[in-house]
């Protein structure tokens, strides 16, 4: 007697649901075009995580009051620097925009849509390396310098259910930050950058949302790492995307230019 077995179900899209949530560090918008470790690890991230559904992009060069999220159907690339080579300004990043998940994270956490927004350096730089494709509907959402890391957290915490859906939540920022003290080229890290990575590196491999919230008054480096709060916020954006019993992910580490922190981490959890 010969029986008939079931189609096997087709492989899922995602090789993981929920997605983890993730957070880079772009360096400077020459990284697109440098020949460096950041660029060689952002350029195989895509194929490490797969493929998401959609990109809600939390760009360290969007900063608002309150938050704001992208709703553009096709949103613009902005060259958002100046005095870079003329090749970056050519760029174009074509990716579809997110208007139904820009809804949906209205929703979910109050941002207001802004139809008129594009994607910013923060946004494009990392994602046409991981992506270069353009084929992901993307979304950005905007920082608040004014609002506190727990601020932060709750935002990224209210868009965890998304991560149920196939979506990324990527923040793009620093994890070390200070342009007063780059040094194009320089191979010597200073020490204030490795203390601090170090010390990040250590909260966030323990799961510590308490001591991430008050990285401002906890580590002593924060003020040189970070002089303004901007490129430090989408990590903790990242870290609240993924809901309960965090489990991180060291995904890269770093420096360029003396003072770049180029760590990049992902973040697993209960959505």
């Amino acid at each position: 007697m010969t029986t008939t077995q079931p189609a096997a179900a087709p492989p899922s899209p995602f090789p993981s649901v929920p997605f983890p949530s993730v957070f880079v560090s772009h360096g400077a918008p020459t990284l697109i075009i440098e020949d460096s470790p950041g660029r060689h690890f952002l350029e195989g991230l895509g194929t490490r995580l797969g493929r998401p559904s959609a990109v809600i992009a939390v760009s360290a060069h969007w900063t608002t009051q309150a938050p704001a999220i992208s709703g553009a159907a096709q949103p613009d690339t902005i060259h958002d620097f100046y005095g870079f080579p003329r090749a970056l300004y050519a760029m174009r990043y074509a990716a579809p925009g997110a208007p139904a998940l820009a809804d949906r994270v209205r929703a979910l956490t109050g941002a207001a849509v802004d139809p008129g927004q594009g994607l910013d350096h923060g946004a494009w730089v990392p994602l046409m390396l991981m992506y270069p494709e353009a084929d992901i509907p993307v979304a950005q959402l905007s920082v608040q310098p004014g609002a506190t890391a727990s601020d932060h957290i709750a935002l990224g915490r209210a868009l965890a259910p998304l991560r149920n859906e196939g979506v990324l939540v990527l923040g793009s920022g620093g994890a070390v930050h200070n342009l007063g003290d780059f040094r194009f080229g320089e191979h010597d890290v200073a020490g204030w950058a490795e203390d601090f990575a170090g010390w990040l590196d250590g909260v966030l491999t323990a799961g510590d949302e308490a001591s991430l919230a008050g990285w401002k008054t906890l580590c002593p480096q924060a003020k040189a790492a970070h002089p303004t709060d901007e490129h430090f916020l989408p990590l903790p954006v990242a870290f609240g995307a993924a809901g309960s019993a965090v489990r991180t992910e060291r995904l890269h580490s770093g420096f360029e230019h003396g003072s770049i922190g180029m760590q990049a981490y992902a973040f697993h959890g209960a959505a």
